[in-house]
């Protein structure tokens, strides 16, 4: 099975970019976005094959995620146990043998001024992803805003403490991977630099490489040695965000 994950920052201004290039071309089994912007209906984009699921924050142009699945799931379900859903951050979808979950983390802001916030959402977010592991196997994924290590970044100095490299922030996602989860680019690619999905639209970041890698496939470790491969589409453009995907077999 083939998953995608794409924070667009705006689905529709996205699709005037060149997005149905990618998502026919790669032909993945589920296809995942984050930031869509938007709420249900707004886009005009209807891939034959596939149905698709949407989770839209209150507040119209903000946050928001969405799944396409060539699969029907047994069961949707939005947000963190009802919690956490007014910015529509949390989408699951059950399958016979697991959990797919597509998550927009929070972002701490700068001066880390929803920091507070960002650590409640953490916990609740482990407990959540915790309690639907002791039922199936769980694939993660999505823009979970944090660098973990200081080579998932190109300024891991100069960016300490700034929003998705803080210590706290780092902290959560050991803690998440310390509970039986799996990475799963580093877990293949445990030593590979200058891998990154984010680059900031100041500076030519992109162009320079001068990037983040916020965005994840994470599964739960009865899984791991079922991942083929786990890729950073960097060369794709249309967001400040590149696609990640991961083969499950």
């Amino acid at each position: 099975m083939k998953f995608i994950s794409w924070n667009v920052n705006g689905f529709r201004a996205c699709l005037k970019k060149g997005f149905e290039d990618f998502f026919y071309s790669v032909d993945s089994d589920f296809f995942c976005l984050q930031e869509t912007k938007m709420q249900e209906g707004q886009a005009d984009f209807s891939p034959e094959g596939y149905h698709q699921y949407f989770n839209s924050a209150i507040k119209k142009g903000y946050s928001g995620v969405a799944v396409f699945a060539k699969n029907e799931p047994l069961s949707v379900s939005m947000g963190i146990n009802g919690n956490h859903n007014d910015e529509g951050r949390v989408l699951t979808l059950e399958y016979d043998d697991f959990f797919l979950v597509c998550c927009y983390t929070p972002n701490s802001k700068e001066k880390l001024a929803r920091l507070d916030y960002r650590m409640e959402f953490e916990d609740d977010f482990r407990k959540y992803l915790l309690d639907l592991k002791e039922k199936k196997s769980i694939i993660l994924c999505g823009d979970l805003n944090v660098a973990h290590n200081e080579i998932d970044l190109k300024n891991p100095k100069s960016n300490r403490k700034n929003p998705g490299f803080s210590d706290e922030e780092r902290a959560k996602m050991t803690e998440l991977l310390s509970s039986g989860f799996i990475d799963s680019f580093r877990h293949l690619y445990p030593d590979l630099e200058s891998a990154y999905s984010w680059w900031s639209y100041r500076f030519n970041a992109r162009a320079n490489n001068a990037g983040w890698r916020i965005d994840y496939f994470i599964v739960s470790d009865d899984i791991k040695n079922k991942i083929n491969e786990s890729k950073i589409y960097a060369e794709i453009l249309g967001s400040d965000h590149c696609p990640v995907g991961i083969d499950i077999f």
